[in-house]
Order: C-alpha cells, then structure tokens, then sequence
C-alpha cells in the first residue's frame, strides 16, 4: 500500500513544479507575440516614426532657435550653469515624444477594438490584467525607441546634452517609466473611447492640455513669476509634469525628489482603473456584449 501510494503522489507531486512552469512559459510568450505584433507593424509603418520626430524636431529647430538667446534658464536646479532654450526644452520635447505616442497607442486600442482583435485577444487563456500589461509593455518599448532615436538626432543637430555618463542610464528608467505611465494613461482612455470619430476630440482635451500646462515649455518658478498662478498651480499636479522632471533631473545627475514617486503612482492607478475598465462585467466587457448583440 505505500508503495503504491508513493507512486501515485509522486507523478503528482512532480507534475506541479514543471506545470507551474509552463504556466510562466505561456505568460511570457504571449507577451513575446504581442510585443513583436506592436514591433511589426510599427516597422510597416514608416511614417509613423517620421510623424513622431516631426512634431519635437520643428520645436527644436524652429521655435528653440528663436528664443535660444531670449529665455535664458536660471542657474537653478538641476542645472550648475546658465543654459539656452535649447537645452532646457529637451526633456520636454521627449516627454512630447511619450505623450503622443501613449495616446496612439489608444488609438491602436480603439481600432482593434472596433475589428474585432481586441475580443479575440482578451479571450485568451491568460489572466486579463497580463494582456493588458504586455500591451503595455509594447506601448512603452515603442515610445522609448522612438524617444531615443529624437534624443540622437538632437545631438546631432547641435543640442549639448550630458548623454555619455552614468546619469544617462537613470535617464533611461526615467524615460521608460514616463513611457509607462502615459501608456497605461491611454490604455485607459482607450476603455471610454467608443468610436474612432470621437479619437481626435477626446485627445485633444488630453494631449494639449498636459503637454501645455507642465514644464515641458518652461520651469515652474518661470510661471509662478509671471503671475501665472492657476497655470502654476495645475502644472504642480499634472502627472505630465512629474514625468518630464525625472527625466530631466536624471539626465544631471541631480535628485529628482517626489517625482519618481508620482510617476510610478500615476501608472499603478491607471493601469489599475484600465484592467477595472476592461473586466467582463463592466466598461469594455459589458460594452462589446451589449453591442456585438449577444445574450
């Protein structure tokens, strides 16, 4: 009786652990395809990447160049030396590159959406909250490609920034969790967006107003100077704001203070509300059975 009872725990007991594995096997291959699905079309579309460095490089060279001897930045933090316009507005100009690039990825979630893809994705056998996450994930490793491919060719193009040090690498989990979090920000408005012709509308009550009202065009002690106290006050809670601070902090070397914190906070709570959306029993869920007529 033992014997057989060892050999019927055993086959049991040594089943759980490889199960177990490739239960985490599955998880990240499913992530892999999503991953180089947002990876391959983003490589089908060329003009996708030139659009994304349009926007950033014509304030760069355009509306930079005018005010580069004009708007002069303080020696305050994080800078050790007066800088030109130039300069200073990069970190904001990537923030640009993140912000669009997060909110296309809405877009992208809208389309799928109204194909039929995001049903048939969503119905695989995998916790919800991890295909959202790997839709994520993709979001970010586009965002900071294209950030990174900006980065480079403002240095190119005479921008003096401190790229080749330690910081650097700092600035780079600063950009990507920036890339997180505006990412879960449009997987989130993807869940109230209902139809593609309400896109342009809905952004732009989003876009505009968090790249504006942040400190991507100028310091916060500029706005408070200026007597611009709601702007002031709405750029200090603009998550926007948090993000392109990191990275610019970073990018020097210096302490960032709360910022990390506001931006890893920002994505816990829209990644949160995002896969609340997208449950069965509310938001996307109820609205595709509602509407695709089932019962």
């Amino acid at each position: 009786m033992s014997e057989r009872a060892l050999k019927t725990e055993t086959p049991a007991g040594g089943h759980a652990e490889p199960a177990a594995r490739q239960g985490l096997g599955h998880a990240l291959q499913a992530m892999r395809a999503i991953v180089l699905r947002e990876l391959y079309k983003f490589s089908q579309q060329t003009g996708r990447l030139v659009s994304a460095l349009v926007r950033p490089l014509l304030w760069l060279a355009v509306f930079a160049a005018g005010f580069r001897n004009v708007f002069g930045v303080a020696i305050v933090e994080p800078y050790d030396t007066y800088i030109p316009y130039d300069v200073y507005i990069v970190p904001g100009l990537v923030g640009m590159v993140l912000l669009f690039n997060g909110m296309q990825s809405s877009l992208a979630m809208v389309y799928d959406r109204e194909m039929g893809l995001m049903r048939l994705l969503l119905t695989a056998p995998l916790p919800r909250p991890w295909l959202l996450f790997s839709k994520l994930c993709a979001t970010a490793l586009l965002s900071v490609l294209q950030a990174l491919v900006f980065v480079i060719v403002a240095a190119l193009i005479g921008t003096e920034l401190p790229l080749l040090s330690l910081a650097g690498l700092h600035a780079l989990v600063a950009l990507a969790a920036g890339a997180l979090m505006l990412g879960a920000l449009g997987l989130l408005l993807s869940v109230h967006i209902k139809q593609l012709e309400n896109f342009a509308g809905t952004m732009n009550f989003v876009i505009f107003p968090m790249y504006f009202l942040s400190t991507a065009l100028y310091p916060l002690w500029k706005l408070q100077e200026s007597g611009a106290e709601w702007v002031y006050q709405l750029a200090r809670f603009n998550p926007f704001t948090y993000a392109v601070e990191w990275i610019r902090f970073a990018l020097y070397g210096k302490d960032p203070g709360l910022a990390p914190y506001v931006v890893l906070g920002c994505l816990v709570v829209f990644f949160g509300f995002a896969c609340w959306g997208y449950d069965p029993q509310r938001g996307f869920g109820g609205l595709t059975k509602r509407g695709g007529g089932g019962p």
